[in-house]
């Protein structure tokens, strides 16, 4: 009889029997059939070809488990067609359900119920199903560094499409090869060094504006996710687009559009290609909402190249824009930028501009709101560089005690719940070897609660933590702390994240001292981020 294990394995990017969506950050895939018309419904063919199938997929599934089996990994049972979605579906319900007055730091349980059983269960690394496709969940932080270091290419993104597709197109957070080697050039370029210096006066403008509206709840409750979604929309708006406020939400509230539509189909299986026949309600308005949103970006697109070519203006512009633009326009085929890749640069960065800020100061001032001590702590080092004069480029990056607190923030609720890979070819991985085109996924949360590394207090807020720099508090280990990612995909918006952080924090500090409502309920949820299920409400007393 021949080894079972030497079978021909499943191939993740053959056409999907059973398709699905999957959550996290820029490392997020989703898979979903393709929607050509193809065979006759309810034809005797399309029968049998379908049982056909469903036999191929039994028998390469065994001889995957085989494998895996003979190495040592484990996961939860495979169960026909659905894999593993429905214990997720049902675990995370239990969770979200379940919310509470009494706060808990540990939210990994909450938000990923799933995950945190079966690392219990089956140990550091184990496989579980997504639908027909396995999916390897990797949380060793020296397998995390092998993978996330991508060298030659071993551990590529997945492939996008779906929803996601049409979130994010085939930008920066998803592209590979060349075209990501040139995009990231150029971001580089936009949100690092002089150019992040340049956007202050603006980001302060923005913050200026949402204090205003504060002035109106003195000695009352405010709100405080809303606001600073608001912010981080007209940060990103002001700073890389050149656009209002009022151009930019028009764009944010059809991108937050198509996260809703994302979370709600995260775990849903379509069985037997039926989505190539039948297009449910959600797929006819992520459609819409993608043709609006490819028209709102194109009017700011058109609008800034008007601009030059009626003389109103010398140049596209230093911001991400302009580098676009010039991009467009260069007469090396190599350095050119097409009108579609400007179309999903700008959708990625509207996304990611808004959602990990948004995200990180909205959980800063819940943990801030709480712990009044390191409240007062921040306060007091940001009087002292600043006083009440808004603060200035050098003094942010002299802000030691506030960027303690972003780094625990980011430590204990990071946006980026997810981060996936993919094998590019049959692969060695420790002392695992995997076939090519498998998943790999890597939990931050599951890491960043790890005691071995954090210690038995991971599941607290203690920013000293952070005291003494991020490489003496992770013991040499880069991949301990995946607040923004690891390696060459780390995320290109970080510097613009913190500066803007610490920027709106300075600023609220100056002004006010805050604690948490007493109506705030505990429940962590993922919406492509890790937010605040009922939001945030702090009582504002102006100092």
């Amino acid at each position: 009889m021949a080894d079972p294990s030497r079978r021909r394995l499943p191939d993740p990017t053959a056409k999907p029997l059973a398709a699905e969506c999957r959550q996290g950050d820029e490392d997020t895939a989703m898979y979903d059939e393709d929607e050509s018309s193809g065979m006759e419904n309810g034809s005797a063919a399309s029968k049998e070809m379908a049982i056909h199938t469903l036999e191929e997929v039994e028998e390469m599934k065994k001889a995957f488990l085989h494998l895996m089996e003979s190495q040592g990994i484990r996961g939860p049972h495979y169960r026909f067609l659905h894999g593993n979605t429905i214990e997720i579906i049902k675990m995370k319900q239990q969770t979200k359900d379940a919310a509470t007055m009494d706060i808990s730091h540990d939210i990994f349980p909450i938000i990923q119920p799933h995950l945190y059983s079966w690392i219990k269960l089956y140990g550091k690394n184990f496989l579980h199903w997504f639908g027909t496709e396995p999916e390897i969940v990797v949380t060793e932080p020296e397998l995390i560094k092998e993978i996330l270091s991508n060298k030659e290419g071993t551990y590529p993104k997945t492939i996008v499409k779906g929803y996601f597709k049409k979130l994010l197109g085939d930008g920066l957070a998803v592209t590979e090869g060349e075209k990501w080697s040139k995009l990231r050039k150029l971001s580089n370029h936009a949100f690092h060094g002089d150019c992040l210096k340049d956007m202050v006066p603006a980001m302060i403008a923005c913050v200026e504006t949402m204090l205003e509206i504060w002035r109106s709840y003195h000695g009352k409750e405010i709100e405080v996710c809303g606001e600073f979604r608001l912010l981080s929309s007209d940060v990103i708006s002001r700073t890389a687009f050149g656009s209002s406020y009022l151009e930019g939400r028009k764009i944010f509230d059809m991108l937050s559009n198509l996260g809703v539509l994302i979370s709600r189909n995260v775990f849903k299986i379509r069985l037997f290609g039926i989505g190539r026949f039948i297009r449910i309600r959600d797929d006819i308005e992520a459609d819409k909402t993608e043709q609006l949103l490819h028209d709102s970006i194109m009017e700011i697109v058109k609008k800034r190249q008007f601009e030059v070519q009626s003389g109103k203006a010398d140049s596209f512009g230093s911001d991400f824009l302009g580098s676009l633009l010039k991009g467009h326009h260069d007469t090396d085929p190599k350095n050119q930028i097409s009108a579609a890749e400007i179309i999903d640069e700008c959708k990625t960065f509207y996304f990611a501009g808004q959602e990990t800020t948004f995200s990180l100061l909205s959980w800063t001032t819940f943990l801030l709101a709480i712990h009044t001590d390191w409240q007062e702590r921040a306060r007091e080092e940001v009087l002292q560089l600043f006083g009440q004069q808004n603060p200035n480029s050098d003094g942010l990056s002299r802000l030691k005690t506030v960027n303690m607190i972003l780094y625990e923030t980011l430590r204990l609720y990071t946006p980026v719940t997810s981060i996936i890979r993919r094998t590019g070819s049959r692969v060695k991985l420790g002392k695992y070897e995997f076939p090519a085109n498998m998943k790999v996924s890597i939990p931050p949360l599951a890491i960043h609660r790890n005691p071995d590394i954090w210690g038995q207090d991971a599941h607290f807020f203690k920013p000293e933590r952070f005291s003494e720099g991020m490489t003496k508090t992770t013991n040499g280990n880069p991949t301990a702390f995946l607040g923004f990612g690891y390696g060459p995909r780390t995320c290109v918006g970080l510097n613009l994240a913190i500066s803007e952080a610490k920027i709106a924090l300075s600023m609220i500090l100056q002004r006010y001292k805050f604690t948490l409502s007493l109506e705030y309920v505990h429940s962590p949820l993922i919406v492509l981020s890790a937010n605040p299920q009922h939001g945030v409400g702090i009582l504002l007393q102006p100092l």
